[in-house]
């Protein structure tokens, strides 16, 4: 873990060093990137950044009291219907693609779209062409608050939270953090930075991050 100054610091996270495990229900498979408590189970972190490739089209699993974010990272993308509880349906109400009871649906269609849901919704995924992998963080409510931004080419900003995540979700880049030297990071790296406060942060490269700011409810 480097030291950047004042009370920063950083941990590199390789993409290649990622361990891979079967979905809770089967449809795929996720990789933990980083999660509070370290290595806490699904009914009890706080917050879990993971990669997950879904190989089929499904419901996803539920989690109650969960705020999640998926980004597509690669493939054709995906549909994901929020299905309508019993009792909860609008008069009328049906998706474009002919499924009923669906309230909403995310699309996702093109690298580094988002969507963000409640983890207790009934969510209906269908692929569009085939595999896909998708970035997933996921927030305890009550607990913390996380926010995610996409950050292309080349760009400075001030870095403020308890925890930033910085994804490289495509491409490459180089991220210098304070004095520090330049990080170079591949597809799939991640700098994790715990409180930083104002820290400056200058990205070069072609490539695109997504940025996660954590901050803990207190």
């Amino acid at each position: 873990m480097a030291d950047v100054g004042s009370m920063a610091s950083v941990t590199l996270i390789r993409g290649a060093d990622l361990v891979a495990a079967s979905w809770k229900n089967g449809g795929g498979v996720t990789r933990e990137v980083a999660a509070v408590p370290e290595q806490a189970g699904l009914d009890s972190f706080v917050w879990r950044v993971s990669i997950a490739d879904v190989a089929q089209a499904g419901p996803f699993s539920r989690f109650a009291g969960i705020d999640r974010t998926l980004v597509l990272l690669s493939g054709a993308g995906m549909m994901l219907d929020e299905i309508a509880e019993p009792g909860n349906e609008r008069e009328g109400e049906a998706a474009s693609s002919g499924v009923a009871n669906v309230a909403k649906t995310h699309a996702l269609t093109q690298p580094l779209d988002l969507a963000r849901f409640a983890g207790e919704t009934a969510i209906d995924a269908r692929l569009v062409d085939g595999a896909t992998r998708d970035f997933n963080l996921m927030v305890r409510r009550g607990a913390a608050r996380g926010e995610v931004e996409v950050w292309r080419g080349t760009t400075q900003h001030a870095l403020s939270a308890d925890v930033v995540l910085l994804y490289c979700a495509e491409g490459a880049v180089s991220v210098s953090l304070g004095d520090a030297a330049a990080q170079p990071l591949a597809t799939g790296d991640t700098l994790r930075v715990n409180a930083p406060d104002a820290l400056h942060c200058a990205v070069q490269g072609a490539g695109a991050l997504l940025t996660i700011r954590l901050h803990y409810e207190r």
